[in-house]
């Protein structure tokens, strides 16, 4: 497995080094590891005044100003890692490092935003992620786990987006420790918004409350079901969860009352334009959640 962990110095990018030595299973497999700092580029008339040398010297220093002290922590706890520095600016750089690194994922700290920020100003995560098609996680306030084996929310809607979650989990069990367990999350829609007029023009319930959750167990069976064989032939612990309400918010509350290590979900992969200002799904739990959360992009 190819991870790529760009850093910056700040207390975001820190919890992206404690994530990777905490991951045990993972490290007995040996992944590849690489730090990237992206450095600023010095103006064209300085740059001209030092000459290439010179520069290269001052980036490599500023660079290794940030990746020594991880690289230490990482030897510290085992961990052999490479580093490099590039030079651009923060997403596009990153995006473009990941896509010709062939990384298998990006694990990369965030600036803990209000719901209305996350989706219209942006981040250089939100950037990233609109940029480039990777796996990312995604880690916020919160602090690694100190446990190898986590619990893990899967996000299964019954598309494809769902199906990529799952299938990047069984291809990538080690990351989530040897006794990891899921938890299989569909949100259901609240059918009893859906009324009728009478004759005189009240709103009337179409449907009794028993009626209502018979359709919602059918729909949730529905998106839970392909996958409950591939679960139990991986030999993998699961659980199912039956939310109702709007994904983003229900997911989101879910994972912080049952105090999951990580979100794991696919979406669609959008453009610049779309990311930032429509958001999705996965936009809106990364907005409003402190839990990790882990994007598996699918093109449409």
């Amino acid at each position: 497995m190819k991870i790529l962990v760009p850093i910056d110095g700040s207390e975001f990018s820190k919890h992206s080094i404690e994530f990777v030595c905490s991951r045990t299973t993972l490290l007995g497999n040996h992944p590849s590891i690489e730090l990237l700092s992206v450095q600023a580029p010095v103006p064209s008339r300085a740059s001209s005044l030092v000459g290439p040398g010179a520069l290269k010297t001052y980036y490599q220093e500023e660079a290794d100003t940030v990746l020594n002290p991880a690289i230490q922590e990482l030897k510290e706890a085992g961990v052999v890692a490479q580093s490099r520095y590039a030079v651009g600016e923060p997403a596009p750089t990153i995006a473009q490092v990941a896509t010709d690194s062939e990384a298998d994922l990006i694990i990369m700290g965030s600036h803990g935003r209000s719901a209305l920020k996350g989706l219209l100003l942006g981040s250089v995560t939100n950037s990233v992620l609109a940029l480039c098609k990777k796996p990312m996680l995604i880690l916020r306030n919160k602090t690694a786990p100190s446990r190898d084996s986590l619990t893990v929310g899967v996000a299964i809607d019954g598309s494809k987006y769902g199906a990529a979650a799952v299938d990047y989990i069984v291809k990538n069990k080690a990351l989530f420790g040897e006794n990891a367990s899921f938890h299989l999350i569909n949100v259901v829609s609240d059918y009893s918004g859906i009324v009728m007029p009478d004759m005189a023009g009240m709103a009337l319930p179409t449907m009794s409350e028993q009626e209502i959750r018979a359709m919602q167990q059918e729909a949730f069976d529905e998106s839970v079901a392909p996958f409950r064989e591939i679960f139990e032939k991986e030999g993998l612990s699961y659980k199912e969860v039956c939310l109702v309400g709007n994904p983003g918010d229900e997911i989101a509350a879910y994972a912080k009352k049952a105090e999951l290590d990580a979100v794991v979900m696919g979406t669609r992969g959008f453009g610049a334009f779309k990311a930032a200002v429509l958001g999705s799904t996965a936009t809106r739990i990364a907005a409003i959640s402190d839990t990790p959360l882990l994007v598996i992009q699918t093109e449409d």
